[in-house]
């Protein structure tokens, strides 16, 4: 059985965009795929719904999406900096005209006084517009903190959307 918040959310995606004629991509790092996962499972998802990056290393951010080296190395994965650029590559790279992004430290190690257990990060891109970012901070564990990235970046889809009008 699905999640019912996320497939609300994933359905309210969907019917924004289609009424818009958008198309999504999604670029994600720590959610391994689960925001393409939980948008495909929405009947009709392929009318709204491009393609989705999961690059998890450095070397895949850098090929599939074009993130710059000198970004991840002064930056690391787990910035706002990295997901503007991932969010940028993904619609360089696709033929959608949306595209959300997250990195993150799903925990349960990884994590550093800087960038702790729980730490991700968003980026929201709508072509011919700026990237938005933000980084929250999730309690709970690897499984929870995953969960509520792929919600707050479903969310974020829809409010770029409907504040785009």
């Amino acid at each position: 059985m699905p999640d019912p918040v996320l497939y609300k959310l994933a359905e309210d995606v969907g019917s924004e965009l289609k009424r818009r004629r958008l198309m999504l991509a999604t670029a994600e790092s720590c959610t391994g795929g689960w925001i393409s996962e939980a948008v495909t499972r929405v009947p009709g998802s392929s009318d709204w719904f491009e393609r989705g990056f999961v690059t998890y290393t450095y070397l895949s951010k850098r090929e599939m999406l074009g993130v710059n080296e000198a970004t991840l190395e002064k930056h690391g994965a787990v910035s706002e900096e990295v997901v503007r650029e991932m969010a940028r590559g993904a619609l360089g790279h696709s033929h959608a005209q949306v595209t959300v992004a997250v990195s993150g430290v799903a925990g349960p190690g990884g994590g550093t006084p800087d960038k702790p257990v729980g730490m991700v990060c968003f980026a929201w891109y709508i072509r011919g517009g700026e990237p938005r970012s933000e980084t929250r901070r999730f309690p709970g564990d690897r499984e929870a903190v995953r969960r509520q990235s792929v919600e707050y970046a479903l969310k974020g889809v829809l409010a770029l959307l409907r504040s785009e009008g």
